[in-house]
């Protein structure tokens, strides 16, 4: 393991001499590309501050809390632990709003119980859909419907499928 720890710096090292053997000049190349990245983030900060700002008021309303109290017998049917439902309404939202909720869940359960393996299921096998939707899609002309939809839906058949497979185990 020792070993692996040296694998970055041994890279980047080898990256400045290759190209100092070429002659490349590093820093006028990084310069270049900050500047490419600016109008970028320039494009893409409103979309990510609306969508912080939208997981917020999700949580702060108590529109997450009635959500989870509504949708709690529906999951028991489908074998999803009530007690995870708010970590798989937030965590479309907030990666650290549900790595907070992972946390809460595993302190109060223990990772090896039938709730703290769903959730970090729950956790792992589901991405921050409106985040990632902010970042990619920032100043598309597209409709976003579809592409959103698809993505909540994969997360909750691969939550459906990895409750099941916590329950086999």
């Amino acid at each position: 393991m020792k070993y692996l720890s040296l694998l970055l710096p041994l890279l980047f090292i080898a990256l400045f001499a290759f190209a100092l053997v070429r002659r490349v000049r590093l820093y006028d190349c990084f310069t270049e590309g900050v500047k490419g990245a600016i109008p970028l983030l320039v494009s893409i900060f409103p979309y990510l501050v609306s969508v912080l700002i939208l997981s917020e008021l999700f949580e702060q309303s108590g529109l997450s809390a009635a959500l989870t109290r509504t949708l709690s017998p529906l999951f028991s049917a489908l074998g999803i632990p009530p007690e995870i439902g708010k970590l798989v309404l937030v965590k479309p939202f907030s990666g650290s709003g549900s790595t907070a909720l992972l946390t809460d869940l595993l302190a109060r359960f223990g990772p090896d119980s039938y709730i703290g393996r769903c959730a970090c299921v729950a956790y792992g096998s589901s991405e921050t859909v409106f985040f990632i939707s902010a970042v990619y899609f920032a100043g598309s002309k597209k409709n976003l419907a579809r592409p959103v939809l698809i993505a909540l839906f994969s997360n909750f058949i691969s939550l459906l499928f990895g409750c099941l497979l916590c329950r086999l185990l």
